[in-house]
C-alpha cells in the first residue's frame, strides 16, 4: 500500500475498538471490530439505522438525544450504556462520539464502543455480583439460569434480584430491568 489514504483506512478497518461512521444515526461504514463486539459483519450494518443495535426504542431516542445535545459544546462524548448484539444479547459499553460539525452533530458523527466488563452504576449502589446479576437479568435469563450460571443458587440470585429492587426504588423485576436499562444512558 502506498500513500496516507491507504494508512487512514486501514487504522479505520483495524481499530481496536469497534468503529462506525454515521450520517444522521444510518450506519455509513463499520470497521472489522464491529463483527466481534457486536456479531455483524459490517456489510451487514452498512446502511442501517443504528437502532439496530439500542435494546429498545427509548434507549435508542434517549442517548441519541443526550449524544446530540453533549457534542455541540464538547468535541468528544462519552457515555456507557446497553447494547444489543445481533444474537440478540444485550452487553454494556463505553461509548465514544465526535461530530464532523458540531453544529449539526448527527449529520456526520464517528462512535466507537468498547464492552465493559463491569455494569451500570459501576460507581453506583448496586454491588459487584448485583451488577453480574443485572447483566444476565437484561437477558431475560430466569434465576435458575442465573444461578446455573455463577455458581450459586436460585435463592441467592432472588435475595440479589430483592436488593437491586429495593436500591433502584422500582416495585418488581420487570421495573428493574427497564430501569437497568434507562441507567445505561445516565453515566
Amino acid at each position: 500500500m502506498s500513500g496516507s489514504r491507504d494508512y487512514e483506512r486501514l487504522a479505520f478497518l483495524y481499530a481496536p475498538d469497534a468503529t462506525l461512521i454515521l450520517a444522521e444515526r444510518i450506519i455509513l461504514r463499520a470497521s472489522l471490530r464491529v463483527e466481534a463486539v457486536f456479531g455483524w459483519k459490517p456489510a451487514e450494518l452498512e446502511g442501517q439505522s443504528i437502532r439496530v443495535l439500542y435494546p429498545g426504542q427509548t434507549d435508542y431516542e434517549r442517548i441519541g438525544d443526550r449524544a446530540r445535545r453533549a457534542m455541540v459544546t464538547a468535541p468528544v462524548y462519552r457515555d456507557e450504556r446497553f447494547m444489543r448484539r445481533k444474537d440478540g444479547q444485550v452487553l454494556w459499553m463505553e461509548g465514544h462520539g465526535t461530530a464532523l460539525d458540531r453544529h449539526e452533530p448527527q449529520r456526520l458523527a464517528i462512535w466507537t464502543y468498547r464492552p465493559l466488563e463491569g455494569g451500570p452504576g459501576n460507581d453506583g449502589p448496586l454491588t459487584a455480583m448485583e451488577k453480574r446479576i443485572a447483566r444476565y437479568l437484561v437477558n431475560g435469563f430466569t434465576s435458575k439460569e442465573i444461578a446455573l450460571a455463577l455458581g450459586s443458587s436460585p435463592r441467592t440470585v432472588e435475595v440479589h434480584r430483592a436488593n437491586m429492587i429495593r436500591k433502584m426504588g422500582v416495585r418488581n423485576s420487570a421495573e428493574l430491568v427497564s430501569r437497568l436499562l434507562a441507567a445505561s444512558g445516565e453515566a
